[in-house]
Parts: structure tokens; sequence; C-alpha cells
């Protein structure tokens, strides 16, 4: 076991170097623990210039929702009177996905109790689960698990105000832009009267119902499934999981195909990837950028790549990359790629496909 380690950690050396703690799932994130309050007037980002003050911003904001076709009616209701929620700030800089360990992440969430949880709920769905799968390819077990890690199999998808949430994102400086425009879409469902502004309620990060989709991604993928007239994310269980497999396939899931597999690299293995295979430069998170580019199984299994235990790799005609998490190296294919689609950390995509592999029927 030790020397696998070792053989992983200077392969991984050998390609990138070493990397810094803000992208590396296993070292110490630097970020505070606590967030200072939010209605201070620390400087702007890459100025000396303090920050404006929130019930400023928050005029400019609203002459801008006017100015983008957003009525009157629903800027003046909804933008109105509201206040920055400092906690929203602080939940941001401890995202666990970004200062937990992949086995303390892994071992809080897939835990015996709720991996038997989401075997249940498979059953107790399965036929509604069959008619998704038919329709968008996507397996059961792996709708499933999304729903299981983003909502606790729908039993809690957040209570906070979206709103609210997310004019505190917004104004924020950490990440203003992406949340600024996913308030003005918000405002824009309100506006057209897909969702009641009292029930738009979801997570601290503005992210609503049980698939926990931000307000751009409710627009694009959010299913009429129980075909009732409404994209129904909250309380609809057909809509759930047909939002949930539409976005997956939206993102380029493939029926029928594996997330990946957890794999064995010893050092002789791991001299030859850092020799023969590059990280990737180009993704759509930042996550993806830390795996290899993908190559055909066959010639992961030229190189030593291994199953677990030692067994070979199949010999599937697929391409796969190799990603490292902490002390675990994982070979994945296309479709774990859609699950960093849904949410851009190893941790979290990792989690999906293990649970979905131990609920079952997940491709």
């Amino acid at each position: 076991m030790r020397s696998h380690r070792v053989g992983i950690h200077a392969w991984l050396l050998v390609l990138v170097g070493v990397f810094v703690a803000s992208t590396t799932p296993g070292a110490a994130p630097q970020v505070p623990v606590v967030a200072p309050p939010i209605q201070r007037q620390a400087a702007s980002p890459g100025t000396d210039q303090p920050q404006q003050p929130f019930a400023e911003w928050l005029i400019a904001l609203r002459q801008e929702a006017l100015a983008r076709g957003i009525s009157a009616k629903t800027v003046n209701a909804v933008l109105g009177n509201i206040e920055p929620l400092a906690v929203v700030v602080e939940r941001d800089r401890t995202q666990a996905e970004l200062t937990l360990t992949f086995d303390r992440y892994v071992k809080r969430r897939l835990t015996n109790a709720f991996v038997a949880t989401g075997r249940k709920m498979a059953r107790e769905h399965a036929a509604l689960l069959k008619k998704v799968t038919e329709k968008y390819g996507v397996g059961g077990g792996t709708l499933v698990a999304i729903w299981g890690m983003e909502s606790n199999y729908g039993r809690f998808s957040g209570t906070w105000p979206t709103i609210q949430a997310l004019a505190t994102l917004a104004y924020d400086p950490h990440r203003p832009a992406m949340f600024r425009n996913e308030l003005f879409t918000a405002l824009e469902i309100i506006d057209r009267q897909d969702v009641p502004v009292e029930e738009l309620k979801g997570s601290w990060a503005g992210a609503m119902g049980q698939p926990q989709f931000m307000p751009s991604s409710f627009l694009r993928y959010a299913v009429d499934f129980d075909a009732d007239g409404q994209r129904n994310i909250w309380t609809s269980t057909a809509d759930v999981f047909a939002s949930i497999a539409n976005y997956l396939k939206e993102h380029g899931w493939t029926a029928g195909v594996r997330w990946g597999r957890e794999v064995s690299v010893d050092e002789a293995a791991a001299t030859k990837v850092a020799g023969t295979i590059p990280l990737r430069v180009t993704g759509t998170c930042q996550a993806i950028r830390q795996m290899t580019e993908p190559r055909p199984i066959s010639q992961w299994r030229t190189l030593g790549v291994e199953q677990l235990g030692g067994k070979p790799l199949p010999t599937a005609t697929l391409d796969a990359s190799l990603v490292r998490v902490d002390a675990h190296t994982f070979l994945v294919y296309a479709n774990y790629e859609a699950l960093l689609g849904y949410n851009c950390a190893h941790a979290y995509a990792l989690s999906v496909g293990m649970l979905a592999d131990r609920i079952g029927g997940n491709y």
C-alpha cells in the first residue's frame, strides 16, 4: 500500500509538479473558516476602493433589471427591501468539497444507512426510473445517487429564499458575475410566472429544488415529465428524475457506459504514465484539468494500470482518463465529465459514481 502511494505521488510530480492548495482535493484550501460580515466596505477586487454599500448596489441592480426587461411589478415586489445574508458568504467559503479530504468526504456522505436508503428508493421508484431511463438513457442508479447527494432523496432541498441568497453572492466580491447572472435569471423565472416567488427556495447558493438546479439550469434543463403543465422540481418526483436525466444527457451522457472505476497504479506503471500521457490543458471546469488526456483502455493496460486487486482492465473499446484524488486513483470515462458538469468537484462526482455503483442499475 505504501509503495502504491509513493508511485502515484511521483507520477503527479513528474506531470505537473505540486498542485497548489486551492486545486488539490487533499490539501487544506487557503480560505477563512468564517467569512467577514457581508456589509463590510472592504476593497473591491483588483482595486484600493472600498466596496459599494449594499443599498447603493441594490439601486443599480434594480435599474439593470428593468433595463433587461424584468417588469417593474416583479422588481418592486422582489427587490424592494432585501438585505444580504452573512451566513451565505460563510457557507460559500467552507464548502465540504473544498475543505475535506476525499476519504473524509466519502466517509461523511456515503454511510451505510445512506446507501441502504438509496437502494430502497431505487426499488420504490423502479417503474418511474425505468421510464426516465428509456427516454434519456441515464440509469436509475445514477439518478437516485444524484438525487440523494443533492437533497437526501428528496427530504431536504433547502429553505433559503433564492433571491436573497443570490443577491448576497452577487454583491460579495468572490464570484459576483456568475451569481449576478443567476439572479437576473431567477427574476425572469418569477416574471414569467414559472414559479411563485414564495416557493422559490433552495440552498444557500441559490440552487433550487430536489435536483438543486441553479436558475439558469432550471430554464434549460427542467422537464415536465408528469405532464401537469409545470416543471416542478420541488415536489414532483417524476419531474425531478427526468430533469436530472435531461441535464446529464445534454452534458454528454452516453447510455450503457459506466462512469469509471478505481484502479491500481504501481511505481513502474506510474513512471510509464508520466512519460507518456500529459494532463489535459482545457476543460469545462478546473477539475477536468486535473485529469490526464483520454487514451484507449488498451493503452492503459499496456502501461500497467490494473483494477483493484490486480485484475486486468476490461477490453472495452473506450477512451479513459486517469485522475488522482488524495491516495486514490481512478480511470474515468466520458460519462464522468457529465457528472463534473453537474458539480465541478472530484469529491462530488466520484461519490456519485461510487454511490450509483452500490445502488445498482447506474448505466
